[in-house]
């Protein structure tokens, strides 16, 4: 009988968790993985090093995990290596007061987002690049600086929908008015042509959020 996997083939790895949003996440940021092939249902923080099975997965992820194992720390480590800048890719999971969440023992002030990123302020669900260092054991969590993992940006596109203090942007963009810029006095309107600055982010079906709206200037 078939076994239902077809051809595909089956290696095994060992690699860092470098993001984690609700229960899923990748692994050096190449490898899918969800919460519940992970043995023994151990908690993952991001940085953690795992053992994995992989499978590949072209149609949906490319490389996906069927088991994950975590890789126990060394009781007696005190290698300098562990204190280095070291840099992860995360999701927004909540955001409280001044802190800013992306998984329940990762967190870090809101202040640490870096300079020149003026219209940007963190909101559940951005994706962040985050420097950082740590002692063994991610007891010492640092972040040094936080940024999106993209941006850019896009000119005279249209308002294409908005219901209550939420809308969408040429049907794939959106934005909430509890986080973005707007000049002075504009209210945003379905239709309005407009300049938008994005960032990467998971919000219901989309992956964009604007930070910034301005109406487009007529000619």
């Amino acid at each position: 009988l078939d076994s239902g996997r077809g051809d595909t083939e089956l290696t095994t790895v060992q690699g860092v968790v470098t993001s984690f949003c609700d229960d899923y996440g990748m692994i050096d940021e190449s490898i899918y993985f969800s919460s519940d092939v992970v043995t023994g249902n151990v908690p993952l923080k991001v940085g953690q090093k795992v053992n994995v099975v992989v499978e590949e997965d072209e149609p949906l992820y490319g490389l996906r995990a069927i088991k994950v194992d975590v890789v126990p720390h060394p009781l007696d480590s005190n290698e300098p290596s562990d204190s280095k800048v070291r840099v992860l890719n995360g999701c927004v999971t909540s955001i409280s007061e001044d802190t800013i969440y992306i998984s329940n023992i990762i967190y870090f002030p809101m202040d640490t987002v870096s300079e020149g990123m003026i219209y940007f302020v963190p909101y559940k669900g951005d994706w962040l690049k985050v420097e950082y260092s740590t002692e063994p054991g991610f007891s010492n969590f640092k972040a040094s600086s936080v940024k999106p993992t993209r941006c850019t940006h896009a000119e005279e596109v249209r308002i294409t929908h908005i219901r209550g203090r939420h809308g969408v942007i040429s049907n794939k963009i959106f934005f909430t008015l509890d986080s973005v810029k707007l000049p002075d006095g504009y209210v945003p309107k379905v239709d309005d042509i407009v300049n938008v600055v994005m960032v990467e982010s998971t919000q219901f079906c989309f992956k964009w959020r604007a930070v910034s709206i301005t109406p487009a200037q007529k000619s």
